[in-house]
């Protein structure tokens, strides 16, 4: 792989800057998936958020790539990726309707530890001593929040964690694709597997939309989450992983923010002790991962 130009790699505030933006933008649709969850099923939501997910890379990406961009090397592990980013999408939306959305947020940040864990099997990396630790004061974070057992305890919890399962394969999935396909046809596969299979599910939910505002909040699903991954992208040509990942969580700045303007919900103390646990394990394993990559020669 093509190493970036150094001048790139030398604007990290802007790659910063793009990562604030994306997590920015991510709360705001799952806010949207919260609100349209009172009157919508979670299969019509789910695929309004695939169809328009595709139907956006297809016109941003599309008119450059041409059919080119359906090309894939690795086309069952696409095909993978795709379904198990469907089972988290669910599983995430499914249960962000019972959950306040920093909550939610905070368990979702469960997956880096998953990768962690999934790496050793599927990609044969080691896993040390100190990253397991890491990953165990992780967990530890999670059950903090979710607090199993106790009267606060909500069952939608465990479909984030499912969530956080799925879209931990998907990392694992997207590294195996990687350096062999085109970024462009991973973004398109990921949605288009989706929009396949829910466009055969959602006739047996569908709910014609009530109001055009209706129709904007479904349709800025995909946009919403598009223009999210897009910004991640971008994030990571102007500054190193190491420097621009961590601020994947500012989500839960914007998940907090969204979930008082939207709906009243501030995190309890738990909360925010289980999300520092999760945010700072998170951290430290993404410092470990980019100290034990080997540097990227020119």
């Amino acid at each position: 792989m093509t190493a970036l130009p150094t001048a790139t790699l030398q604007r990290p505030l802007l790659g910063i800057l793009f990562m604030m933006l994306a997590t920015s933008l991510f709360p705001v649709m799952n806010g949207l998936v919260k609100i349209l969850s009172a009157d919508y099923a979670t299969e019509q939501i789910v695929w309004a958020r695939t169809a328009s997910h595709l139907v956006f890379v297809l016109l941003l990406f599309g008119p450059g790539v041409g059919l080119r961009i359906f090309r894939s090397v690795r086309l069952k592990a696409q095909i993978g990726r795709s379904l198990v980013l469907l089972a988290s999408t669910a599983c995430f939306f499914s249960g962000v309707k019972f959950l306040p959305l920093a909550e939610a947020a905070s368990i979702s940040f469960a997956s880096p530890f998953i990768v962690a864990l999934l790496a050793v099997p599927m990609l044969g990396e080691r896993l040390s001593l100190v990253r397991l630790a890491a990953v165990a004061v992780g967990f530890l974070g999670v059950l903090v929040v979710i607090r199993p057992g106790s009267a606060v305890f909500s069952w939608a919890s465990l479909l984030i964690c499912g969530s956080a399962l799925f879209y931990g394969l998907y990392q694992i999935l997207t590294r195996f694709v990687a350096g062999h396909d085109r970024p462009e046809t991973s973004v398109v596969y990921s949605a288009l597997v989706s929009t396949i299979v829910m466009s055969g599910i959602v006739p047996f939910f569908w709910i014609t939309p009530h109001s055009l505002a209706d129709i904007a909040m479904l349709t800025g699903l995909g946009v919403l989450g598009g223009l999210g991954h897009y910004c991640v992208a971008r994030a990571l040509t102007y500054g190193s992983a190491s420097v621009v990942s961590p601020f994947h969580y500012w989500q839960i700045v914007g998940s907090v923010s969204v979930g008082y303007l939207f709906f009243g919900d501030l995190p309890d103390s738990y909360t925010w002790l289980g999300a520092a646990l999760i945010i700072g394990s998170g951290v430290f394993i993404g410092w470990r991962e980019t100290r034990e990559q080997p540097p990227v020669r020119p």
